[in-house]
């Protein structure tokens, strides 16, 4: 078996209808058109070809209670069928049958989470994923269950992995990651994200690095409005050396690109070199560390084409360091 041929079956791409039906309808930011316009783009790559395409997968409800609340479970659930108001206070709305997949969200973001510690891959990406926002009680921002929330229990519940690090680049604050676990002392949370002055949610400030027995283990990195790769990038060295000296067992990667300039609802301007670094660097820590073990959420992203093409560049950066 040559490297190359390694290479094609040890990254995982996560893709199909029942994730592409996760969003809010045709014209809405979050809508289904993403999937499909990222999925173009990576053939158009070539990239296809050297990694594994694999299905969605859909979580049970014991798997989202994990992170989530019964009652809010419960909640979904009633408003999937009717279809009716909102699940939050405005942002996220109630269509037919977003309980299902926001279930196939969660579960193909477990079976990627399984099968790189099985060892069946070495790293994977699920495009639509990524639903950082979303409350133990709550949806918000778009987000209705948090598989990075449900990410982080499921490795500590079932796997038996306590030292996880959780990467953030989206424009918005990963809000529901960070105070879900801010007392906790066994998750660093490394958060690049437009200043919350400026932006949704309004929070991650710098000085909010944990608390109780987790202070100093968040990394918040708040950014002014129109910073650019170079600015981004002098900060990143930081966050390189904060990863490394955490040394955690897997690597959770949220890869929002709506921080990419021309994205319709913020105001960073970053190219997609930034998503092929990043990832890149976290390739080379998950090597040094952590085995490899690698897993990157799409999150969000709204202007159609930079987005697909910001995630094409996390897989390519993937290929290109297991070859």
């Amino acid at each position: 078996m040559t490297i190359h041929m390694t290479a094609e079956r040890r990254i995982g791409v996560y893709g199909g209808e029942q994730l592409a039906r996760y969003g809010f309808g045709d014209g809405h930011p979050f809508g289904p058109d993403r999937h499909d316009a990222f999925w173009d783009a990576l053939a158009e790559s070539g990239l296809k070809v050297k990694i594994r395409s694999l299905p969605p997968v859909r979580a049970r409800d014991e798997d989202v209670l994990r992170f989530h609340t019964g009652s809010y479970l419960e909640q979904v659930r009633k408003q999937s069928i009717t279809g009716q108001g909102y699940l939050d206070y405005g942002d996220t709305p109630a269509v037919v049958g977003i309980y299902e997949s926001a279930l196939f969200v969660v579960g193909s973001t477990l079976d990627a989470v399984a099968r790189i510690l099985a060892g069946d891959l070495t790293r994977a990406m699920v495009p639509i994923a990524g639903l950082h926002h979303a409350r133990r009680d709550g949806a918000a921002g778009f987000c209705v269950f948090n598989d990075c929330g449900v990410a982080i229990e499921t490795l500590r519940q079932v796997h038996g992995i306590p030292r996880i690090a959780y990467v953030d680049i989206d424009a918005h604050h990963g809000d529901g990651v960070f105070y879900a676990f801010d007392d906790d002392p066994e998750l660093a949370v490394v958060d690049f994200h437009e200043d919350g002055h400026y932006l949704y949610p309004g929070t991650g400030h710098v000085d909010e690095t944990g608390t109780g027995p987790a202070r100093g283990t968040k990394l918040n990195v708040p950014l002014p409005p129109f910073t650019e790769d170079e600015q981004f990038l002098s900060l990143w060295s930081k966050a390189e050396r904060f990863i490394e000296n955490y040394r955690p067992q897997f690597i959770l990667l949220q890869c929002g690109a709506d921080a990419l300039a021309g994205d319709p609802i913020t105001h960073l301007h970053l190219s997609t070199a930034v998503h092929r670094q990043v990832t890149a660097s976290l390739c080379r820590i998950a090597d040094e560390i952590c085995e490899g073990r690698l897993l990157a959420m799409g999150g969000g992203g709204y202007e159609r084409d930079h987005t697909a093409r910001a995630w094409t560049e996390v897989v390519a950066a993937m290929v290109e360091t297991t070859e």
